[in-house]
């Protein structure tokens, strides 16, 4: 286990949790605002592997993990915490379709940054959300610092940005 909520526990990813995965990497409606493109069972086979790969890797700067139902051991999604392009510290997190608007989004956004900034020990964490998915947006508002909106041109549409600081020792 790497850390949990009062409803979630977070662990690394393992070859069975493929079909979950699979439903949710599947599903056009979760992924239309993360690179918009459904993937096959074969690209999530692979995209699954190269996750469970990377924790192994020496300093490793890309931590992708379970989202699971507490009570239950369900995989709900995933939670990222990233070294991105431009060399930030960046979290994501998906979930299956038959868990949105259930509160885990803010749940595992809220336990994400304190994992980050007190047991990873990272200074300053962001995220990148395409404007248009409220869900998201609404979560980030609530957690982190806007920065700013700006055309994604990867992406093809506007993102917001958002960032939040770890708190000076005193």
């Amino acid at each position: 286990m790497i850390f949990e909520t009062e409803r979630l526990i977070v662990r690394k990813l393992v070859p069975g949790d493929l079909p979950d995965f699979h439903d949710m990497q599947g599903n056009p409606r979760v992924m239309q605002y993360v690179g918009g493109k459904a993937m096959s069972l074969e690209e999530n086979q692979k995209d699954l592997q190269d996750v469970i790969d990377s924790y192994t890797k020496p300093d490793n700067d890309f931590w992708v993990w379970a989202v699971l139902n507490r009570t239950n051991n369900e995989l709900l999604g995933t939670c990222a915490l990233i070294r991105n392009e431009s060399d930030e510290r960046e979290i994501g997190f998906r979930f299956r379709e038959k868990y949105w608007r259930k509160g885990y989004g803010r749940e595992i956004c809220r336990a994400l940054l304190q994992y980050g900034l007190e047991k990873m020990k990272v200074g300053t964490i962001v995220a990148y959300v395409d404007k248009n998915n409220g869900g998201s947006v609404k979560i980030l508002e609530q957690c982190m610092e806007f920065v700013k909106e700006f055309y994604n041109e990867q992406e093809k549409c506007v993102d917001r940005k958002y960032i939040l600081h770890a708190s000076p020792e005193k």
